[in-house]
């Protein structure tokens, strides 16, 4: 199993200011907003009445409906809340999907670049995951044609996500439609929807039901640290992703599904507010990216990252992250993270102050200056 490279360059900056160094991170994809007071306080209530046991370990009731109501008002898709499992987390939920899907021989077709973890996960199950290329110069669009080429009778699943990390990019209605179309199984990361600054969120449940659906709390709601996320899947395998749930993982959390039901419920304010402060960082870092001598071929258009070619500075994207560390105090994510195909590659995350994202371009600009002294 590879390292999450994005901890590495996080623990090694904790040290760093652990010796006293002021350290911009631009590196980690974590909200610096505080969670929204109406979810604390809903949470601490719980505690106070006594929501400190197991739960159902598909999860409470009201969670379950809230979360089905949710995709009514959303999407206009009507969920049954039996097909709903909520889980401690995104993470856990991708672990019983693909452990319902995959054997020995089992393929999981997804894009290169991808979510770091993705290849670990399909690989500690026994399975082997099948890349197909998303490019920088097509604005990292999916091509169902080059998805379609790569289906095998090994084929257990394709795995998308849009709003992706680490792009940014989104999948368009036609295109999501198209790839429901190819007949196979699709799971769905959708953790990043509502952060949208362009366009609108279109979950895969629109347009098949042959699909997982993952979702959560923590980047919306900022709600990263309670960990707290569901899975919508097909109802001959909710029973399946029941047992597992019940053996690792027993239940979520009590008190938090609680704190999720009012996430839902009243928070969304909150989220407007977040996601316009993410937007005028976004544009921000753009345009302060293009003038330090980046190049962008395309306009990210969700989640929180934009990714950038490094290549003429260093094709090795880990021993660049960890020089800039060194020399500048900014932490980046070095792109090999995310496939060879992000290689030479740097990942900047726009979860941070506006402040602190100017300080730490102004350092970058400082550190690529220096160095293209020592060059010339």
């Amino acid at each position: 199993m590879s390292p999450f490279l994005v901890m590495d360059i996080l623990e090694k900056a904790k040290s760093l200011e652990a010796k006293g160094k002021n350290v911009v991170h631009l590196e980690v994809g974590e909200p610096d907003f505080p969670t929204p007071a109406c979810i604390v306080n809903r949470a601490i209530r719980a505690m106070e009445t006594g929501k400190t046991k197991y739960t159902h370990s598909l999860g409470i009731p009201e969670l379950r409906q809230a979360i089905s109501s949710y995709y009514v008002d959303k999407y206009g898709v009507e969920i049954n809340p039996e097909r709903i499992l909520i889980t401690s987390g995104s993470s856990p939920g991708m672990l019983l999907i693909l452990s319902c899907l995959l054997e020995s021989d089992g393929e999981v077709i997804l894009s290169n670049p991808h979510y770091a973890c993705y290849p670990n996960f399909i690989r500690f199950l026994g399975g082997k995951p099948i890349f197909f290329p998303v490019y920088e110069e097509e604005r990292y669009e999916y091509h169902p044609e080059r998805i379609k080429s790569l289906l095998t009778r090994h084929t257990k699943a394709v795995l998308i996500n849009s709003p992706a990390n680490p792009t940014g990019a989104c999948i368009d209605t036609h295109t999501m439609k198209e790839i429901a179309d190819l007949g196979c199984c699709i799971v769905s990361d959708e953790i990043y929807h509502e952060l949208r600054y362009q366009g609108k969120d279109h979950t895969i449940l629109e347009f098949t039901e042959n699909a997982f659906v993952l979702n959560g709390f923590s980047k919306r709601y900022s709600m990263t640290g309670w960990r707290l996320g569901w899975v919508v899947a097909p109802q001959k395998y909710v029973r399946r992703l029941q047992k597992m749930h019940q053996n690792f993982f027993i239940c979520a959390n009590n008190f938090v599904q609680h704190a999720g039901v009012a996430a839902i419920r009243e928070a969304e304010g909150h989220v407007k507010e977040m996601v316009a402060i993410y937007d005028e960082r976004r544009r921000f870092l753009i345009d302060a990216l293009l003038k330090i001598g980046f190049h962008l071929s395309y306009t990210p258009t969700g989640a929180y990252y934009i990714i950038v070619n490094a290549r003429d500075i260093d094709t090795d994207s880990y021993r660049l992250s960890l020089d800039i560390l060194e020399k500048a105090y900014v932490a980046l994510t070095p792109g090999i993270d995310f496939g060879t195909r992000a290689e030479g590659y740097l990942r900047f995350s726009y979860a941070n102050s506006l402040q602190n994202i100017k300080e730490g371009l102004a350092r970058l600009a400082t550190y690529l200056g220096q160095r293209n002294k020592l060059v010339s």
